[in-house]
């Protein structure tokens, strides 16, 4: 509060100072010098996607795996979604699928951390720098996340991070946005300040590119530092409790656990479990009390992405398995305990 009521009182509540100090400190945290702040992560997206170049009629590879507004960007961008299929056993987009789906249309790679895994990265790389194209990380679930020992943010042209409410770090709402160069940070701002350098006086500028009112501000920012200065126990508790559910519920018949990449280090902003009878265990779960989701529907189940249709058996299966139970800072010791034992006990 003290914070929030100076920017409150201050005068200067929209985009300023605080907005510049805020990137900085989030950039310090994930350990990448050029990050820019959104006022939603759906708008960091479209800005990663303008600044990838993609426009009408290009196509850019991502999963339906997602919530809706990591495809919608591309869309807004102008783009199609083509849709890559999932590895059975974490949801995450297939580098082996990614492949396959390339042509002279592709001008991205949209990848999800999905749950707070990280996807193979690495493969993902290998695909884009054989075609020339860039790869967009959505790491909406993933801050604190790593990859090969390194942050996620850390190994991709353009990373984007939610901190709308129920991610592990909140502004309330907000996206940042890791860019590759100063020329794409200088490009970005104007991008997400109707196509102007704020910075220029306003009777001087001139609007060469279609800009958006996608900036953050300063009350939003103010939060967004002080939730930053308590993020990493929260963190912390997320994957323990995450790393508490791989031991106690392993070998529990009817039901299988994710297996990520050995070089990735989850962040567990929610804990999937792969079911038979899934149906069954969410009415098993809830009579006891215990959350548990689908999260989102797949989103090739869209009518808005009907022209993006395939077969995705990948896709079929884990969907048709999955479950997310709550594994974040709000679980008790005795809570995940209860729910261990609760699972152990069958359905």
């Amino acid at each position: 509060m003290p914070a929030l009521r100076e920017v409150l009182y201050s005068g200067q509540i929209s985009e300023g100072e605080q907005v510049e100090r805020f990137e900085r400190e989030f950039g310090a945290f994930i350990g990448h010098p050029r990050v820019l702040s959104f006022y939603s992560g759906t708008a960091a997206l479209h800005a990663a996607l303008i600044l990838a170049g993609v426009g009408p009629g290009d196509e850019v590879i991502s999963t339906p795996m997602t919530a809706e507004p990591t495809n919608l960007a591309i869309l807004h961008a102008g783009g199609k979604p083509v849709w890559a299929d999932v590895e059975r056993l974490t949801g995450n987009i297939s580098a082996v699928s990614v492949a396959a789906s390339v042509t002279p249309r592709t001008r991205a790679i949209m990848a999800v951390h999905y749950g707070g895994i990280p996807v193979d990265i690495a493969a993902l790389r290998r695909i884009a720098a054989q075609h020339a194209i860039p790869v967009i990380e959505d790491a909406a679930h993933a801050l604190g996340a790593r990859y090969e020992g390194r942050p996620i943010g850390q190994h991709s042209e353009y990373v984007m991070f939610s901190l709308q409410a129920i991610k592990h770090l909140t502004a309330v709402d907000g996206g940042m946005l890791t860019v590759p160069s100063d020329d794409k940070a200088a490009q970005g701002r104007r991008v997400r300040w109707f196509g102007m350098d704020r910075k220029a006086p306003r009777l001087e500028v001139d609007i060469r590119e279609v800009g958006y009112k996608y900036h953050m501000n300063n009350v939003n920012a103010a939060i967004g530092s002080v939730q930053l200065a308590h993020i990493a126990p929260v963190i912390a508790r997320h994957i323990d409790n995450g790393r508490y559910f791989d031991r106690v519920l392993r070998g529990i018949p009817g039901l299988e656990l994710p297996q990520w990449h050995p070089r990735a280090e989850p962040s567990y902003w929610f804990y999937t479990v792969l079911a038979e009878r899934r149906d069954d265990l969410a009415r098993y779960l809830t009579g006891r009390g215990i959350g548990n989701s689908l999260a989102h529907r797949r989103n090739d189940r869209h009518s808005v992405f009907a022209a993006s249709r395939r077969a995705l058996p990948g896709l079929d299966w884990f969907f048709s398995r999955m479950l997310h139970i709550p594994c974040g800072w709000w679980v008790s010791d005795a809570d995940r305990e209860y729910i261990g034992e609760t699972l152990k006990r069958g359905w």
